[in-house]
């Protein structure tokens, strides 16, 4: 049976952890949509401060860009704890942050993009809402597979396949390194961005909202640190 629901492409919805990543994306969508939704998923991840994020930037964003605002419809969180149970890794178990037998790093939650995009395509699906808006890249992507443009342009035909829904997802920063990431941010929404990224978004794999640095907040350590404080200071040596 075909699905006879009305193609809707003015709408986005934006697969938003609270991350630098999913800050700018949602930014991003804003500059481009009538209306964008963000979808945040609680997957067993260690650290609640990623939840708590998302509400901060969001917050940040409606005080600091009342044009977004306008735009800025409803947030979505979804339970997925049972998922990160069974995709256990050093973002959701209590393990060193290193690289596994594997040759992928312990980091790594095993299919998580892909399960992600699957639970918001039936919300989008319900929402009436064809784009999905993620922060995937390949040039930072710390080694993840399920970041890849060929992986991502294979789930979203099954998707397309069976919800017979015509999806697409938006990926802006796939060709991105960080201070690509940073350098969009600015185009984005200027300095005050720039600022509202760096004070309430969580990157630090370590959950550390103590220290704070130019770059935000983290252990200055762990590789996802490592990654936003390179980024930034490549940027702001070029801007």
């Amino acid at each position: 049976m075909t699905n006879t629901t009305p193609s809707n492409r003015s709408a986005a919805l934006v697969l938003f952890s609270g991350g630098q990543d999913s800050s700018t994306c949602l930014a991003w969508a804003l500059n481009r949509y009538e209306r964008v939704e963000t979808v945040g998923f609680d997957y067993g991840q260690r650290h609640a401060v990623e939840m708590q994020a998302r509400l901060r930037l969001r917050d940040g964003l409606i005080a600091a860009f009342p044009h977004w605002a306008l735009r800025l419809g409803e947030d979505h969180v979804l339970d997925l704890n049972g998922f990160g149970a069974v995709a256990q890794s050093a973002l959701t178990a209590d393990r060193a942050i290193e690289m596994s037998a594997n040759g992928l790093p312990s980091t790594f939650v095993p299919g998580r993009n892909l399960v992600f995009l699957v639970y918001a395509a039936a919300l989008a699906d319900r929402r009436n809402i064809d784009v999905m808006v993620g922060g995937m890249g390949e040039a930072d992507y710390s080694g993840y597979p399920d970041c890849r443009q060929s992986t991502l342009d294979a789930q979203i035909r099954a998707l397309q396949l069976g919800i017979e829904r015509p999806y697409s997802l938006e990926a802006p920063l796939m060709h991105l390194d960080k201070s690509g990431v940073w350098a969009l941010s600015h185009e984005l929404g200027g300095e005050a961005l720039v600022d509202l990224i760096v004070r309430e978004s969580h990157t630090c794999y370590r959950g550390d909202r103590e220290h704070f640095h130019a770059w935000g907040y983290g252990c200055d350590d762990c590789p996802a640190c490592d990654l936003r404080a390179r980024g930034y200071e490549q940027w702001r040596s070029r801007s």
